[in-house]
């Protein structure tokens, strides 16, 4: 049966959640424009996107400007839903750069994470007659989807852009003969997205993951569920020359700013990691770079522990 929509009526105090001065001017200037053009133009910008593109302006602040709030309110009553065709252009543009410029099928994909209805959400606000997407997050089985173009391409990316060779046996391992076992977590949201919304998200989805091992209709659907890994594909920023020895500075910017905070547990749970260069502009001091992360299932109830307490102490 179609789950009737989860509602999360708030007044929301625009307040960025992130781990740095640097990151968190990033995110003030980002919400703060997101609020002033909201009900005007209704973007639709990725975090990654829109984190880009004031990334270079805030880059020029001064330390004074890190300190300043911006004290707007939104009145925003989102509601979660099952994924479904009408959501097919929202959750396209969510994940437009998921492959950094990569031309592939991904249409294919984006039809995949709404054909699987049981396992997925889609967040909008309630009521919206534009029915934008503001988040999406679900787990495809690389396994069970295996046939399809967009999985076969996704998979022939992450091997091409894997060149540490400590690495690259474990990807390939668990993209071919432990695949069945693999689930990709795809969650990408716009900018704005309010923090708190981050738990119940992640609840939600692991919940469904795990309602799934029993509830599906045949054997093999409620096996494609029974993950043991989950491979994370995202974006970070890294400070340009970050690897290498610095004079001694007051800089307290760090190595690597996560856009989105969750990703900052899931990579220190990660059993590996691994880095790779995006065909995309950079600024200054730091560089867009992608992830990828694998990260056990018997670890993802402490992540939900940590991301909890994170959200909660912000």
């Amino acid at each position: 049966m179609p789950r009737k929509p989860t509602r999360h009526h708030r007044l929301l105090p625009v307040q960025p959640l992130t781990f740095s001065p640097f990151a968190r001017s990033v995110a003030r200037v980002a919400t703060a424009y997101l609020v002033k053009h909201y009900l005007r133009d209704a973007p639709l910008k990725s975090a990654g996107d829109e984190f880009k593109e004031k990334l270079e302006k805030v880059d020029r602040q001064s330390e004074s400007s890190e300190d300043e709030e911006f004290d707007g309110v939104v009145q925003a009553d989102f509601a979660f839903f099952d994924p479904k065709p009408d959501d097919f252009h929202g959750v396209k543009t969510l994940l437009q750069s998921y492959l950094d410029n990569k031309q592939w099928d991904l249409s294919g994909f984006v039809d995949l994470i709404l054909g699987q209805t049981t396992v997925g959400t889609v967040v909008k606000l309630e009521d919206d007659e534009d029915n934008a997407v503001f988040s999406v997050i679900t787990a495809l089985n690389l396994g069970r989807y295996k046939d399809h173009k967009c999985i076969a391409e996704l998979k022939e990316f992450l091997l091409n852009i894997s060149h540490e060779k400590d690495k690259i046996g474990n990807l390939r391992s668990l993209l071919g003969d432990k695949a069945q076992n693999v689930g990709l977590l795809v969650s990408q949201r716009v900018v704005n997205l309010p923090p708190e919304l981050l738990p119940h998200l992640y609840d939600a989805l692991f919940d469904e993951v795990s309602w799934a091992t029993e509830d599906e209709p045949t054997e093999d659907m409620r096996k494609s569920f029974h993950f043991k890994f989950y491979i994370v594909v995202s974006k970070i920023y890294k400070r340009k020359n970050a690897n290498q020895k610095r004079p001694s500075t007051t800089d307290k910017d760090e190595a690597l700013i996560y856009i989105k905070p969750e990703e900052e547990i899931l990579h220190k749970l990660s059993m590996w990691s691994f880095l790779f260069p995006l065909q995309t502009q950079q600024v200054a001091t730091h560089e867009l770079t992608g992830i990828v992360m694998a990260v056990k299932a018997e670890n993802i109830s402490s992540f939900q522990q940590q991301l909890h307490t994170l959200i909660n102490e912000s």
